[in-house]
């Protein structure tokens, strides 16, 4: 594909999207309908802003969801630590709801447009950033183009491209190319991840390692945890975590093997979609096992079978709870989860096979002997089995899973390296505003 016709490609995306635009607000209400948009805050979703743009520098970091939030955050601190405006941006109503209880006041938070023209272009003629910052994967077309016509700095920071995602890019690159220039610096989370935004025609690009290595450990109320702790007494515990569809019938089954030899065993599955919860405790009760519910407050009973953590931002809890953790989206499902908290709270990782996502950290995590792959539900019975049954391993892997977590961090600041040249004009704009009695 040439240059020109990608060029022309990209042209007719940005005024489908321009003709599209009227007829999409049924789509915003049947998302507002199901809970996944925030009802009074719609607007946001056009590109109409709900709070004025404060005046001085002004820097946009967009996160998808949880995950890039949590990612993000150090990084979002780190500039407002600089006296420099942030107006952060999420797809989800949970992300929403973690920027707030992380952030507060101390960032603007909206809800990222729609990537069609209308919504994209009123976005940035409000908020007028100085410099976008985009973080992993979010590669939007019509947003990179935009910003590009208004010679907006964009910087992709923790990127990574997937296997399907390189893939995808790889049979259109004049496409890609036409994108990825718009790109003033791409900070990666690998080599393998380096190499293909440069395959694809980024430049510059730098690798700094995984941002979410440098994020603090998951929080928790530590009267909760106790009473936790207490309703589970000395029972045998072990966690699944961030499971998806067909993965819970798969950790109860191991529940069911493992409880012949383990009669208090419980099983803590914590699906990565909490709103799925109704169906998975359904499923596992139609296998005769006794199920409890923290949305609806159930008490872990002597004969409960399965904890089911369907609640958001409880993850801290759910991990200080086991030594032992399985990470889904990996035996029925493509990609892996992140499997860095787990190693940050101290539990032996299991997983599937899988984790095309997160192949560098699993890869730092099982040459060092903090994970260990099973590929199918005897394997992970196995493994878990083992691990009760030798704490001395199950020992051995916590510590070499905080050692690699340890050994690596940093990224955080080879990322405000890179951002160093972006940030530095917007600090000193900053301080001249300050001094001329301008905005704080």
């Amino acid at each position: 594909m040439s240059e020109r016709w990608a060029r022309l490609v990209l042209g007719t995306y940005r005024w489908i999207g321009a003709a599209t635009f009227p007829i999409v607000g049924a789509y915003v209400a049947f998302r507002a309908s199901k809970g996944k948009e925030e009802r009074g805050r719609q607007g946001e979703r056009y590109g109409v802003a709900s709070v004025a743009r404060p005046s001085g520098p002004l820097i946009w970091v967009h996160a998808a969801s949880v995950g890039e939030t949590s990612a993000v955050t150090p990084l979002v601190e780190a500039i407002v630590d600089m006296d420099i405006h942030v107006v952060l941006t999420t797809g989800t109503v949970t992300s929403a709801k973690m920027v707030q209880e992380r952030l507060g006041d101390r960032v603007i938070h909206q809800y990222v447009p729609l990537d069609l023209k209308p919504a994209v272009d009123r976005f940035l003629t409000h908020w007028q950033p100085d410099l976008a910052i985009i973080c992993e994967s979010e590669i939007w077309p019509m947003t990179i183009l935009e910003l590009g016509t208004r010679r907006v700095p964009q910087v992709l920071v923790n990127g990574r491209l997937s296997d399907r995602s390189f893939a995808s890019w790889h049979k259109r690159p004049s496409i890609a190319e036409a994108l990825f220039e718009n790109l003033a610096h791409v900070v990666a989370q690998s080599d393998i991840d380096g190499e293909r935004f440069r395959a694809l025609g980024a430049r510059p690009v730098t690798v700094s390692g995984n941002l979410k290595v440098d994020t603090a450990v998951p929080p928790v109320n530590n009267t909760e945890l106790a009473a936790m702790q207490r309703m589970i007494g000395t029972r045998k515990t072990w966690a699944a975590i961030s499971t998806h569809q067909g993965e819970e019938e798969i950790v109860a089954q191991v529940h069911h093997m493992l409880k012949a030899r383990h009669r208090d065993l419980l099983t803590i599955i914590v699906p990565r979609h909490p709103d799925r919860a109704p169906e998975i405790a359904e499923a596992i009760e139609k296998m005769g096992m006794k199920v409890a519910l923290r949305s609806k407050a159930d008490q872990i009973e002597a004969d409960t079978d399965i904890y089911l953590g369907d609640t958001i931002g409880d993850m801290g809890l759910y991990l200080r709870l086991a030594e032992i953790a399985f990470v889904g989206r990996s035996l029925t499902a493509q990609g892996g989860q992140n499997p860095l908290e787990p190693a940050m709270l101290k539990s032996a990782i299991l997983s599937g096979r899988n984790v095309q996502n997160f192949r560098d950290s699993y890869q730092r995590l099982i040459k060092n002997g903090a994970a260990k792959l099973v590929r199918d539900k005897d394997m992970l019975a196995g493994a878990v089995n083992y691990l009760f049954n030798n704490p001395e391993e199950r020992q051995v892997m916590i510590d070499a899973g905080l050692k690699t977590v340890e050994d690596m961090r940093g990224s955080l600041d080879r990322t405000l390296t890179a951002l160093e040249p972006f940030i530095q004009p917007l600090v000193l704009q900053a301080r001249l505003s300050n001094r001329e009695g301008g905005w704080k």
